[in-house]
């Protein structure tokens, strides 16, 4: 008998809010996850279930430009490096999952770099 678990409200959201979005291959699905510290983003195909791209705050390439910045700071960075390798796999238009999380500080952050670097959603 499976036991009953209370789900944290983030998690209630992020459930109705996956019901309606989908990835494709054409049109891939734009998670963020954003932790205490770090901040991370995907590009993912619902529909073969793989992961396109992702960057995060804690990634090689990002981890050195990051020193010494705010988290606000480190969520644009990440999005404009997500923007790029997206657009690196020929892939403009996205849908924007914010994973539960209210639009406001680090994922609008994360979303208006994602936007002037050039993906559309």
């Amino acid at each position: 008998m499976p036991s009953k678990v209370k789900l944290s409200p983030r998690q209630k959201i992020k459930y109705r809010i996956r019901k309606r979005i989908t990835g494709t291959a054409e049109r891939p699905r734009f998670v963020i996850y954003r932790s205490l510290n770090n901040v991370y983003a995907q590009l993912i195909d619902d529909v073969s279930r793989k992961t396109i791209c992702s960057v995060s705050s804690i990634s090689k390439d990002v981890k050195g430009d990051s020193e010494k910045r705010t988290k606000t700071d480190k969520s644009k960075l990440i999005g404009k490096k997500i923007a790029e390798k997206a657009l690196e796999n020929k892939i403009k238009k996205v849908v924007f999952d914010r994973n539960g999380y209210l639009y406001h500080g680090r994922v609008k952050s994360i979303a208006d770099a994602a936007r002037e670097a050039g993906l559309e959603f």
